[in-house]
């Protein structure tokens, strides 16, 4: 079946202010894209953006952007950008913003401007880059606690990053998918995201906590498709709460048709394939 039978939501693209980057950071994505100018320029122009989703037969795409001044540079004002970002294109571009527990004053004001003023329709969460277990409100970080509180309350899901990282200074113990099991109980009423499936070693913990969790959310971005099966050999079981995303343009990742064409070949049904390609994010955000 051809992509161009399929509409096609990718969860999850990063188009972020890189000029922010630490320059060991900005390092390897040069190394991995000697053509970085480009993504300087797509970040720079919506327009351009979306003209490069329209050549690949993408819809929608959501935009993955987080705070995280420690490992990568990414300060709060990554919200403002992607906001101001997807205004040109609201129907094609949603953005995802962030607040980092360590850092934000006044959570319950700053979740108030990032949903209302701002119009974020999901926050990120990136522990290895954040340095915190996203569960660390049982040891006390009320700030944590609110976000969540205040994410349940929007009813705006929270993404979270779970696997490994290669950037210099991120930890990846802070990855591991387990912690989202108290959230997840803790907070019965959030929409989790369970972003890369917790590869590569943790993928039977989030299959595990997809099966127990009915408000959590796988998200396939960065798994090259062709080996889903080999990470998620029962994906059939949990393919009407798993969205496509890509991670374009991260490390190893060809590209979103790319993507797209290698998961169209596996053996689902066409059922499945328009569920994790379009509708489970449609429900998920209640996009129209």
């Amino acid at each position: 079946m051809p992509v161009s039978d399929f509409k096609v939501i990718d969860f999850h693209v990063h188009i972020q202010p890189w000029r922010q980057l630490k320059p060991e950071v900005l390092a390897l994505w040069q190394e991995y894209h000697p053509d970085f100018e480009h993504l300087l320029a797509l970040a720079d122009d919506p327009k351009k953006f979306v003209q490069m989703l329209d050549d690949q037969g993408i819809e929608k795409a959501a935009l993955i952007n987080y705070v995280s001044p420690e490992v990568m540079g990414f300060t709060e004002e990554i919200n403002e950008y992607v906001s101001e970002y997807c205004k040109e294109f609201p129907e094609r571009l949603i953005p995802c913003g962030s607040l980092h527990p360590n850092f934000t004053r006044d959570v319950a004001q700053k979740m108030r401007y990032l949903v209302e003023d701002l119009g974020i329709r999901m926050l990120k969460v990136h522990p290895p880059h954040q340095l915190f277990y996203p569960n660390d409100y049982l040891n006390g970080n009320k700030t944590l606690k609110i976000i969540y509180e205040k994410a349940e309350e929007y009813g705006v899901p929270v993404m979270f990053h779970t696997g490994t990282s290669i950037f210099p200074g991120a930890r990846v113990k802070f990855g591991d998918p387990i912690c989202l099991d108290d959230i997840a109980i803790d907070f019965p009423k959030l929409k989790i995201v369970l972003a890369h499936g917790g590869r590569p070693f943790w993928t039977e913990i989030a299959y595990f906590l997809l099966r127990r969790h009915e408000n959590i959310y796988l998200d396939i971005s960065s798994f090259p498709p062709q080996n889903l099966l080999k990470y998620f050999p029962k994906f059939e079981q949990i393919a009407y709460r798993t969205l496509f995303g890509s991670d374009w343009p991260g490390p190893g990742v060809p590209g979103i048709r790319k993507n797209v064409e290698k998961f169209l070949e596996l053996p689902f049904s066409e059922e499945i394939k328009r569920q994790v390609l379009y509708e489970n994010a449609i429900k998920l955000l209640n996009l129209k």
